[in-house]
């Protein structure tokens, strides 16, 4: 079965930096574009940033343009997402997804910035 865990959340000080990673299964990792969403309290899920099969990053947020960078490694099936310059608007759940097409998400990573 479809499986996508998360690791690498936790509580950073603003201007501090995390890497998010994504563990995939049950699926040709390879052959899917990966993506990062988020979730603030009291806010929808929005879409982080995107990266194609061949390691093409897509779909960047706005808010994150120039401090997110989204990255995978097709051979130990991961996609991971470095965040640098964070700020506290950055806190939420980060969830990993992918679209086969259903829909799968991971279980997510709570990210708290804050001094």
């Amino acid at each position: 079965q479809v499986q996508l865990v998360e690791s690498g959340g936790g509580l950073v000080q603003p201007g501090g930096s995390l890497r998010l990673s994504c563990a995939a299964s049950g699926f040709t990792f390879s052959s899917y574009v990966m993506r990062w969403y988020r979730q603030a309290p009291g806010k929808e899920r929005e879409l982080v940033a995107g990266i194609t099969t061949v390691g093409t990053a897509i779909n960047y947020a706005d808010s994150v343009k120039g401090r997110f960078t989204i990255s995978r490694d097709n051979a130990k099936k991961t996609v991971y997402l470095q965040m640098d310059s964070l700020k506290p608007e950055d806190t939420a759940v980060y969830y990993c997804n992918v679209r086969l097409p259903t829909y799968y998400w991971g279980q997510g990573t709570q990210v708290t910035v804050s001094s």
